[in-house]
């Protein structure tokens, strides 16, 4: 009993963090569509297609961010697939409220075909891959050639795919999609990530030859005219 209470008040605190869903008109939606905007003009050249988001640790607001900013692609008209790439520690279901039965790991072991596992949302133009059962060897599945496949299928597909990865500094995960993707956000939480942590992070995700697009700082705290959000320049 205590289980089940527990998890549907976390389904419902899931629930409320997607904002720019339930009101699209405040503060903190428009940021999001600030760094919507901020990512279209990272790259001139080359149209970002596949983005992945990711922290230094857990905790610092990844999994929300990356469901706000597939929202807010998908009111823009695009045609959105966010997939949790987080293997260990899969949230994106309960943020849309789905089962997790079928997702990526179902894809990537050839059990079931992408557009069978993909399942519709209650925001238009917006599709969710759950990460499917927790497998044993996540870094493997995310490096494999399944994987490629499955980025190469996904875009002919989708306007954007966004993923939703593990915490660089906790599992080689993140390293192993940041090069596979035209770019990458990674979100730190202010008063939380330290300083030294951020840097490594960015590192890490340099060294996997990884484009970082920009941070997002979480959690700030409005002081005055103070704006929620920063999003900044790697």
């Amino acid at each position: 009993m205590v289980n089940k209470k527990s998890t549907k008040k976390k389904l419902m605190d899931n629930k409320r963090k997607l904002v720019t869903k339930l009101d699209p008109k405040s503060p903190i939606s428009e940021q999001y569509r600030t760094i919507r905007t901020n990512i279209h003009f990272s790259s001139i050249d080359k149209e970002i297609t596949t983005l992945m988001v990711t922290s230094t640790g857990p905790g610092e607001g990844k999994s929300t961010t990356a469901a706000n900013l597939a929202v807010t692609f998908a009111q823009q008209g695009k045609q959105v697939l966010i997939v949790d790439a987080d293997m260990r520690k899969p949230t994106v279901h309960y943020t849309f409220n789905q089962t997790n039965s079928v997702g990526l790991t179902s894809v990537l072991t050839n059990q079931t075909p992408l557009l069978d596992a993909v399942k519709l949302t209650d925001v238009a133009n917006l599709m969710v891959l759950s990460s499917g059962p927790i497998p044993p060897n996540p870094s493997e599945l995310l490096s494999s050639r399944a994987m490629q496949s499955f980025i190469e299928e996904a875009t002919k597909n989708f306007s954007v795919i966004l993923f939703d990865t593990p915490p660089v500094l906790a599992v080689t995960d993140a390293q192993i999609l940041a090069n596979q993707c035209d770019g990458t956000i990674l979100v730190v939480s202010s008063g939380l990530t330290e300083q030294d942590q951020a840097l490594r992070a960015k590192e890490m995700l340099t060294s996997a030859k990884g484009k970082m697009l920009g941070v997002v700082l979480n959690n700030k705290k409005m002081d005055g005219k103070e704006q929620y959000y920063y999003y900044g320049a790697n």
